[in-house]
């Protein structure tokens, strides 16, 4: 699936079952929510912290999909094509950092 076609079968997805999207606000909310989500996740697996017997059953491809899902539905409601905002920004870091991390000791 491109870009384009998520952006699109999320919109579809949003008039057809999920009946209207949130508006903007509240999808920033759920936004952050789902960040979260994953924050915590990557905390617990990758990190120091350790897991609740009850949030063993975590799955992290999952909460990724639903901060995607979330910020496509943003993108969508602000008329931002993420193909063509990916490409600019990756355009953009390609030029800045061209030798940055190149010539950065710490990644040696």
């Amino acid at each position: 699936m491109t870009i384009n076609e998520a952006q699109e079968t999320v919109d579809n997805w949003i008039k057809t079952t999920g009946v209207r999207y949130f508006n903007e606000l509240t999808n920033t909310a759920i936004l952050m929510e789902e960040v979260g989500e994953v924050a915590r996740i990557m905390a617990r697996k990758y990190g120091e912290q350790s897991f609740k017997k009850s949030d063993e059953d975590v799955n992290l491809a999952d909460e990724m999909a639903d901060v995607l899902f979330v910020l496509i539905c943003l993108a969508n409601q602000t008329g931002i094509n993420l193909t063509d905002a990916l490409k600019e920004n990756l355009q953009k870091k390609a030029i800045r950092d061209a030798d940055r991390h190149k010539n950065n000791d710490k990644l040696k």
